[in-house]
């Protein structure tokens, strides 16, 4: 109270109250006042008390009333309910198909009930172990995106190049006109991961190929309110990837605690999806039955993606979305045009050996 009083002697308001009481007290200080005059100074003499709680009424106390201002961080704006959440609007589960030479695959988009999600023409949950595994094959027009998960594998293609990702690590490839390669297991037991097929624009069908190849440790990381992100394309939690998208892509592998929550934003107009890789979550809606690992589900529209892990165990996920090309897709086998005519043209260049695949005939792997 000391410092309000303090405060408000300061105040203009206050100080001009207090003068002009005074000048008329003064002026009749020296004579004797009459009973109606001593009770008008009387008065005077109470309202100079009154004014200090009269200021504090009118200037503390309406700002004690107000909501105080509302801040929130990157990392808290991550992590804040949407207006619109994107809802679930395809569930699949993804059934085992031999693929490759005696190798397992978990397929979900690329099967006849999801034939593609544009720019997205493929996701593949691959279980491998020697002697089977994807030997020499061609690829045009696309990008595939490779996620090892347990174990490793060995690549190889017709120009020199050569390598191994292990668990964690990430091989993204731009086949762009041509590739020629195997992806054969580079350990014993069982190796697993995911692939993606990316589509690639008409504009960079034929580009010269080229790799981006993560190790684990080089990942983007991300930890809030019990959530993990490892960031492979894209940004959650204010963290960014270093990886170039021809296709403007978003790729982030998610763990959630049990008990946690999360709400991450997805650009508008972006096809998304959601592949369960452990445990059960639910998506879109709080009060949604919760899905299962090897299930893929496809979001409609909205600001983002919100799930609940309301499980006793750890749920990991793989959120991806994309911007649509809306180009004509014609696919076949490993080839990706925009038309029939360019497929033949695909088919046409591998078997002779031209357009990008001048070194195919002379070339076979180690595998």
């Amino acid at each position: 109270m000391m410092r309000l009083r303090q405060h408000l002697a300061s105040s203009p308001i206050y100080t001009s109250a207090i003068a002009r009481i005074r000048n008329k007290t003064h002026h009749h200080n020296h004579r004797q006042l009459p009973l109606t005059q001593k009770l008008r100074t009387s008065t005077q003499n109470k309202l100079l008390l009154l004014i200090p709680f009269l200021l504090v009424f009118f200037f503390l106390i309406p700002t004690l009333l107000l909501p105080p201002a509302r801040t929130m961080s990157s990392s808290s704006a991550a992590s804040a309910p949407f207006e619109k959440p994107r809802a679930v609007v395809k569930k699949l589960l993804a059934e085992s198909q031999p693929e490759g030479q005696g190798a397992t695959v978990r397929r979900s988009i690329g099967r006849h009930e999801l034939r593609n999600l544009d720019p997205f023409l493929m996701l593949d949950e691959f279980s491998v172990s020697k002697p089977a595994g994807f030997p020499d094959h061609p690829h045009r027009g696309f990008e595939t995106v490779t996620y090892m998960l347990e174990g490793a594998f060995t690549h190889q293609d017709f120009a020199g190049h050569k390598g191994t990702i292990r668990a964690g690590d990430v091989q993204w490839m731009t086949a762009g006109r041509g590739i020629v390669h195997s992806e054969m297991p580079a350990g014993d037991g069982v190796q697993k991961g995911l692939q993606l097929w990316i589509n690639l624009s008409s504009k960079d069908k034929m580009i010269e190929p080229r790799y981006q190849e993560l190790q684990s440790k080089d990942i983007s990381r991300a930890e809030h309110g019990g959530v993990e992100a490892r960031i492979i394309a894209g940004e959650a939690f204010g963290v960014r990837s270093p990886v170039f998208t021809r296709t403007p892509t978003m790729y982030i592998d998610f763990t959630m605690r049990p008990g946690s929550q999360l709400h991450q934003p997805i650009p508008e107009g972006w096809n998304a999806f959601v592949y369960i890789i452990d445990g059960e979550g639910v998506f879109g809606r709080e009060k949604a039955a919760p899905v299962s690992a090897h299930h893929c589900i496809v979001l409609g529209p909205g600001d983002g993606l919100s799930v609940w892990n309301k499980s006793g165990a750890p749920l990991r996920f793989a959120l991806v979305a994309g911007q649509p090309l809306g180009e004509p897709v014609v696919q076949h086998g490993p080839f990706v045009m925009n038309s029939r005519a360019e497929i033949q043209q695909a088919m046409e260049d591998y078997y002779y050996g031209k357009n990008g695949f001048e070194r195919a005939s002379q070339w076979s792997s180690s595998a």
